[in-house]
């Protein structure tokens, strides 16, 4: 496709001052080629890359597009610490790679900065010897098991580096995706699309139905969901719930920038509103951040640094969260809770999954609303202020003079490594999207379906992780002290069956499109669902639907379950 741009300029000629008018011709030539497949994974995240491992498997020619520069989403992007509830709800492609990760430890030569039998998990997830699989490991490690299981497929073309154009690459007929345009013109047909983002932008460029933020308890019968203060409650199951309780402030500590003048203004970050009442919906969302890889090994570590445009004001709660504590440093926090306000799970090779843990930690809370709906740069620029403010909490952690002597001597040990990321400070490109869109589809999982009062009779995979979420916001209560609102952490008995209806959006919608993370759920039945392993199976069942969809040339909404049920199982998915 040649493309010709015309520019009007304006030639004065000074001998005669005779203007002349003439026409610059300015020629940008690039290929638009279009290029089709069965089928299109937009997304290379863990649940992107299960969908194209299954389609191969199934004789599918599968196209797998990553818009950034890594695959692997948060697997290979700092969540080292599996997350699951029950790994024995946990099969299909999903438990091969954690049984690949066991094997790519089982190499010597895998071990660098330390022996294989000095290591000892700590984390939730322990991995035991005598397993088949193991649950932590180094997102490097994760990266290069996913690499080798798509090289091993014959059927998979991946590209880096396309975004999708979301205002007008999306091309329907009939309420079928024709076509999908990235950004740089290139156009990809597919029979299936499957959106394995964590934004759901593939799905929302489709004109698909979602939502972003709370349901109210009363929207769908719950009692988990929307706005969650400091309190005790039942869920539907009588089940005790510590809602918002968990990573919050000390009490007392003041929100003004001059102590007790309201007039002063608020310090950065708590919002200048009141939380609506308890079990009422909105449109926030739960805190991102990044789970940052650290070690302690002097030859591997990159000390942390100030970073640019460093304020102090930023931080001024977590010193006065700090100089609250009425007792001993060593039980400022409720629940016998170490100092330091992360979750430092131990990884292979000396390195640790870190994480958010206390009122004032790695959550940037309250500055991600935008992000689900924002622009691509708007979105880089939400990340870069995330990676700005977590950079500035682990130096003010190590090295402030107001920071506890005990927090600084341990904090300080630690730094980003120097061999597991692109980037030369070692910090994470993925940002950790604990949730965006949701789609709305004929069916939505709930509470319901989590406590098992409701069981969905089309599973394709299983949920066991507790219905959680982190904290959506930052206010003043009455008594005019600073708190965090949003945490819920409500343990699920048993794992439960997730519907295949969840993936699928509605038939007037979109015929040929399947969504395994952004699936049709409310926000606290989410919070049990959005774990990487389930993510993986829930791509897995996609492309097997996918598949049947192509070979009985019918709707995905069309597919019957029976059939699908009974390849599931062939494929080692855990159903019951």
């Amino acid at each position: 496709m040649l493309k010709v741009n015309f520019n009007l300029g304006l030639f004065i000629n000074t001998n005669f001052l005779v203007p002349a008018i003439f026409v610059l011709f300015n020629y940008e030539i690039f290929c638009q080629t279009i290029q089709s497949y069965d089928i299109v994974v937009y997304g290379g995240s863990s649940a992107g890359i299960s969908c194209a491992i299954q389609g191969s498997r199934l004789d599918k020619k599968v196209l797998l597009i990553e818009p950034g520069h890594r695959i692997g989403g948060l697997t290979t992007g700092g969540l080292g610490q599996t997350d699951i509830g029950n790994k024995q709800a946990i099969g299909g492609i999903s438990r091969e790679f954690y049984q690949n990760i066991k094997s790519y430890y089982q190499k010597k030569e895998n071990w660098k900065w330390q022996k294989r039998e000095t290591y000892r998990d700590g984390g939730q997830t322990t991995s035991d010897l005598n397993e088949d699989a193991m649950w932590t490991f180094e997102p490097s490690a994760a990266l290069e098991v996913f690499k080798d299981m798509i090289r091993s497929e014959k059927n998979i073309s991946l590209v880096y580096s396309q975004r999708l154009n979301r205002k007008s690459g999306v091309k329907k007929k009939d309420k079928k995706i024709l076509s999908i345009q990235m950004e740089s013109g290139q156009i990809y047909q597919s029979k299936i699309f499957i959106d394995a983002t964590y934004e759901g932008d593939l799905m929302a460029a489709a004109g698909v139905s979602y939502t972003v933020g709370r349901e109210s308890n009363e929207y769908y019968g719950e009692s988990l969901n929307g706005v969650q203060t400091n309190r005790v409650s039942l869920s539907l199951k009588k089940t005790i719930s510590m809602n918002a309780v968990y990573h919050n402030f000390i009490e007392g500590v003041d929100p003004y920038i001059k102590k007790g003048d309201p007039k002063s203004g608020l310090l950065p970050f708590i919002n200048s509103g009141k939380p609506e009442v308890d079990g009422e919906g909105d449109h926030k969302i739960q805190a991102y951040c990044y789970r940052m890889t650290l070690t302690n090994h002097s030859d591997n570590r990159i000390q942390f640094s100030r970073p640019y445009g460093y304020q102090e004001l930023d931080y001024e709660l977590l010193f006065r969260n700090y100089e609250a504590s009425l007792g001993p440093l060593e039980k400022m926090y409720n629940y016998g809770d170490p100092l330091v306000p992360w979750i430092n799970s131990k990884m292979p090779n000396l390195k640790t999954d870190t994480n958010n843990q206390k009122g004032f930690s790695t959550d940037f809370i309250g500055q991600n609303y935008l992000y689900p709906e924002a622009s691509y740069e708007e979105r880089e620029k939400i990340a870069e202020l995330h990676k700005k403010y977590q950079q500035g909490l682990m130096w003010t952690l190590a090295y402030h003079p107001r920071i506890p002597f005990q927090v600084r001597e341990i904090v300080s040990q630690w730094g980003t490594c120097k061999d597991e990321y692109e980037s030369k400070d070692g910090w994470p490109s993925q940002l950790y999207i604990r949730e965006a869109r949701r789609m709305i589809s004929d069916y939505v999982m709930t509470q319901r379906n989590c406590e098992k009062l409701e069981l969905a009779e089309d599973a394709i995979g299983l949920a066991a992780y507790g219905m959680d979420s982190h904290h959506v916001q930052r206010y003043v209560d009455l008594k005019g002290y600073v708190k965090n609102e949003g945490n819920v952490e409500a343990h699920v008995a048993d794992p439960f069956p997730i519907s295949y209806r969840c993936i699928v959006p509605k038939k007037s919608q979109a015929r040929n499109l399947l969504v395994p993370i952004c699936l049709s759920a409310s926000h606290i039945a989410f919070g049990s669902i959005r774990m990487e392993p389930v993510f993986m199976v829930l791509g897995q069942s996609a492309a097997i639907a996918a598949s049947i969809a192509i070979d009985n040339d019918c709707d995905l909404q069309n597919v019957r379950y029976e059939e699908l049920k009974l390849i599931l199982l062939k494929n080692k998915q855990v159903l019951q």
